[in-house]
């Protein structure tokens, strides 16, 4: 896939490197996923194969998986070294996995691409990171919490068991983001995949440059729009201002936000009723229902 991504299929160079990622924490299906969304099935249909709303969802659930699930296994990794209970892991992994989403995948990348400055790039990228975050923590969290205290080699980086939990996270993790993920994009609070055909290393063209085109090729000056800012292949970015069906109300912002948080809970009342929050790496299990078969204590 790392082949075909950086010689044959024209994604943005943030893209490769999120679809790479994901793919070393999901494996074949993160593959498959890959095939059938993403890469370019002929020369020079990337653009069109990419456009279904579907894709471009996936495209910027992607994105937010790789910044973030990053940051969840890098910390998750950390904390077990240091021996941390896991009611304690999970709030530095989340984190961990926002301020790497945010400040790195998001916020970095952004402002060279987009021409703007890291502030604005900060501004423009908080608050649709906050959402994707919440909803990609409400599926990894009880995902790990459950699989570790069922057997807890997982907590340790060392044991192939924990690569195999934060895999089973990661894919719960991206199911779960993609309905908040596909609304973003929908509204364009974010953008999915794009191509570095378009718009130099920016992807497929904006509403803007459309409607600038479209007034240009009528021999109309084009309009001042208000400016705006929304995302771009997981990325915030300046456009125009949203209209019509494109606008999307602060009280609709609060809402989803609001839905996101709920998320979250819910993963943390799954994995505190059915795992263990007290446990710590090296300490002997203590709740044998949930042992794997064949194991003492």
């Amino acid at each position: 896939m790392a082949w075909d991504l950086f010689t044959s299929t024209p994604e943005m160079k943030v893209m490769k490197w999120g679809w790479v990622l994901v793919t070393l924490y999901t494996g074949p299906v993160g593959l498959l996923v890959y095939w059938f969304s993403c890469r370019e099935p002929a020369p020079g249909t990337h653009e069109q194969f990419v456009a279904p709303l579907w894709k471009q969802a996936v495209g910027s659930t992607i994105h937010c998986a790789a910044g973030d699930a990053t940051g969840i296994i890098v910390a998750a990794a950390i904390t077990g070294y240091f021996g941390l209970s896991m009611g304690t892991d999970i709030w530095v992994e989340y984190a961990a996995g926002f301020a790497f989403g945010l400040f790195i995948f998001q916020a970095l990348f952004m402002k060279d691409m987009m021409n703007m400055s890291y502030g604005q790039a900060l501004r423009s990228s908080f608050l649709p990171e906050w959402m994707s975050m919440n909803a990609m923590m409400a599926g990894m969290l009880p995902t790990m919490v459950i699989l570790m205290t069922r057997d807890m080699r997982a907590m340790e980086a060392t044991s192939p068991w924990f690569w195999a939990a934060m895999s089973a996270a990661t894919l719960v993790g991206v199911v779960v983001a993609y309905p908040i993920n596909w609304w973003l994009v929908k509204h364009k609070l974010k953008h999915g995949m794009g191509t570095e055909r378009a718009l130099g290393k920016g992807g497929s063209p904006t509403v803007a440059e459309h409607g600038y085109a479209g007034m240009m090729m009528n021999g109309m000056p084009p309009a001042t729009p208000a400016m705006d800012t929304t995302a771009h292949a997981g990325h915030a970015m300046p456009s125009m201002r949203p209209t019509g069906d494109d606008y999307v109300s602060a009280g609709r912002k609060a809402l989803v936000t609001l839905l996101s948080l709920l998320l979250l809970a819910a993963g943390y009342y799954v994995a505190a009723r059915f795992g263990d929050l007290s446990m710590r790496p090296g300490q002997p299990m203590h709740m044998p229902e949930m042992a794997m078969p064949g194991m003492t204590h």
